[in-house]
């Protein structure tokens, strides 16, 4: 095991990930921008390093930086976090040039996944169901209406390398796809510096379901069982849960064995290790694989909840080369846990709402756990993801959880700014919601103010 480990991220899961550092036994170094250098994650580590301004391209996406902070710090080991670096190939060979541990996949697995249209191509080969859609990148607006043509309308316009709902959109009609087109590629390229677009079918509503994957550099990959991470705005997930109310009857049971096979079967196909997760879109009867993140993602706690495995333990057991001692048969799912990301935005109209945390007091009781990026008196600022917690409950059953749930945010105090805790308990409020009937439009349809 590496001994000191520079944590290249902020917030909520740099805090988490010093907790369970500190608990291995190693030391955390923090890097930080100066936007955030009173945040608790940086008071809370070992040692931390500044790495520049507020902007991202000057601070946590700073590679040079980073690597100058794991050198000045004496730290022999990186974890990423979600976001900035976190999927980079490029990142992960230079920690390795640098005589670093990458707390991730191989360089050479995010490389077959960066790609989301090579990614398709190279699952469907597995044998694994993927979104109808177009052979490869479109190189132009013509070439788009003719895989429009052969996928039918609606479809989706989708950058390949990109993430978090940025660069896509739906087009209704091939009038809309040239519109669509172009501004897809425009902001695929101010974002991730590349233009290249692919088209998918659109379903108006399905339910996104995602499957927790672990893997050992010896061989070992198993499945954590699957996340129900429907209620979306905008591409971005607002809450998840574990388990999916999908699989709760027999047709559900029947899709999960053969979600899961699939699942492996994508990892696999990638040259998988460490945490990642596959990701489905599940429509009438059926599942379509969309894309394989390389990290963990800001939901994980739901799956730590209900499995009692520490995903993030397991992420820095297997970076040090240490074999899964868990087997498939082992992983056994245990109650309801869901997940509420607490913004920094108005709950209406859904803009953030930066400013200073006057009061910020979060919930306790019995099977609420809070995972905080600030504390009071801290100021959120505009610069970053709006994000200031999460939340996460978990009760015996889906009707405890969500009774739990309405509680904990009903106490849950923040004052100076406005967040979207009302959003929240609209959501839990909600008929449709606590019978499980979910899709990707439900906040479209449902728990308006």
């Amino acid at each position: 095991m590496f001994k000191k480990l520079l944590i290249a991220n902020r917030g909520e899961i740099a805090r988490r990930i010093q907790t369970v550092a500190r608990g291995m036994g190693l030391a955390t170094v923090a890097v930080y921008s100066d936007a955030d250098a009173g945040l608790p994650f940086v008071r809370e580590a070992d040692e931390a390093v500044r790495l520049g301004p507020a902007p991202p391209r000057d601070s946590y996406l700073n590679v040079a930086a980073l690597l100058e902070a794991a050198r000045a710090t004496g730290a022999d080991a990186v974890h990423p976090g979600y976001g900035f670096v976190s999927e980079s190939a490029g990142f992960a060979r230079v920690c390795q040039d640098a005589g670093l541990v990458f707390v991730g996949p191989p360089a050479e697995a995010m490389e077959r996944m960066k790609d989301k249209s090579r990614a398709r191509q190279l699952v469907a080969a597995a044998g694994v169901p993927v979104v109808p859609g177009s052979e490869g990148l479109v190189p132009d607006v013509d070439a788009a209406r003719e895989a429009a043509e052969r996928i039918g309308y609606p479809v989706l316009c989708k950058a390949a390398g990109g993430g978090g709902g940025i660069g896509m959109a739906v087009a209704q009609t091939p009038a809309e796809l040239a519109k669509v087109f172009r501004q897809c590629a425009d902001r695929a390229r101010a974002a991730f510096g590349r233009d290249g677009l692919y088209l998918e079918r659109y379903f108006p509503a399905p339910r996104h379901i995602e499957v927790q994957i672990l893997g050992d550099h010896h061989g070992h990959l198993l499945h954590v069982l699957e996340r129900e991470c429907s209620l979306q705005r905008r591409h971005q997930k607002v809450v998840e849960e574990a388990p999916s109310p999908l699989f709760a009857d027999v047709g559900g049971e029947a899709l999960a064995e053969r979600l899961f096979p699939a699942a492996l079967a994508a990892a696999r196909a990638f040259g998988y290790a460490n945490a990642g997760t596959v990701e489905f879109l599940c429509a009438d009867g059926a599942f379509y694989f969309i894309e394989m993140n390389a990290r963990l993602q800001v939901e994980h706690p739901v799956t730590e909840a209900t499995t009692g495995l520490d995903l993030i333990a397991w992420q820095l057991r297997i970076a040090a080369g240490e074999r899964l001692t868990v087997r498939q048969e082992d992983v056994r799912r245990r109650g309801v846990a869901l997940e509420f990301r607490i913004y920094a935005e108005d709950p209406v109209r859904f803009l953030p709402s930066p400013g200073p945390l006057r009061v910020f007091q979060g919930p306790t009781g019995e099977g609420v756990r809070l995972d905080a990026g600030y504390a009071e008196g801290d100021i959120v600022t505009p610069h970053y993801d709006p994000m200031i917690a999460k939340l996460i409950v978990s009760g015996a059953t889906r009707a405890e959880a969500i009774a739990r749930a309405i509680r904990a945010l009903e106490d849950f105090r923040v004052e100076g700014l406005k967040t979207n805790i009302p959003l929240h308990l609209r959501i839990l409020r909600d008929p449709v919601f606590q019978a499980g009937t979910l899709n990707t439009r439900f906040l479209e349809q449902h728990a308006r103010p």
